[in-house]
């Protein structure tokens, strides 16, 4: 059987950390039937430093073997407000993803399978992968699991935006923030690993960012 790996980078949400400081996350939803993965089926929200931390993760453990695709430039302009911005940084975001995607050497990292299947912060994810957590990247990946259903379709996915997830999964935290709802609107885009799909954008609960990360959004 063929292996396949899909990705999407979709459902742009604006989180506010207080009155003066908000950023913008997105979903990032895996399906798979490929060996590299044990959940085949994922769901996770990362904003776009988190995207850069990854990126550098990668590049530092590959050792420069193979050239790294690259992430859409920073915007010093980048409007939180602005739908045609939020939609070119999606499609670049998932771009960069499909890409890292198709490289065996970076399918067996441990970073990109903790920031794809977990919802562990930056801090959390480095220590995690560098043997320096009580739990192991599996029970991470795995942990983060009970507060999914199994989806067995992307419908199936789009049918259940509103689950909640905590920003670390219940084998590290056990309760949750939330905050306002916060309604972004931005042009429709497609792009896939192996199939087209609307942008998903709609009303969904949004919560306070407990990562740990220094890196600026």
């Amino acid at each position: 059987m063929q292996q396949v790996i899909s990705v999407w980078v979709r459902d742009p949400r604006i989180q506010k950390n207080d009155f003066w400081h908000a950023y913008m996350d997105y979903e990032i939803s895996l399906h798979a039937n490929s060996v590299c993965f044990t959940k085949k089926v994922s769901r996770v929200r990362r904003r776009y430093s988190e995207f850069v931390w990854l990126r550098q993760k990668l590049q530092e453990n590959s050792l420069l073997v193979v050239p790294l695709p690259g992430l859409p430039p920073k915007n010093p302009f980048f409007s939180l407000n602005n739908g045609r911005q939020i939609a070119e940084r999606m499609k670049g975001l998932q771009t960069f993803l499909e890409q890292i995607l198709q490289s065996p050497l970076w399918l067996s990292d441990s970073c990109l399978h903790l920031f794809l299947q977990s919802q562990l912060s930056v801090a959390k994810m480095e220590a995690c992968a560098s043997g320096r957590t009580h739990y192991s990247v599996a029970q991470a990946v795995q942990s983060c699991a009970c507060a999914l259903r199994r989806f067995h379709s992307e419908q199936d996915l789009n049918t259940d935006q509103g689950a909640s997830f905590d920003s670390d999964c219940s084998l590290f935290r056990g309760t949750e923030t939330r905050r306002k709802d916060t309604v972004v609107n931005c042009p429709e885009t497609t792009t896939t690993t192996t199939t087209t799909t609307p942008l998903d954008i709609r009303r969904v609960d949004s919560r306070e960012d407990l990562s740990s990360s220094s890196i600026s959004p």
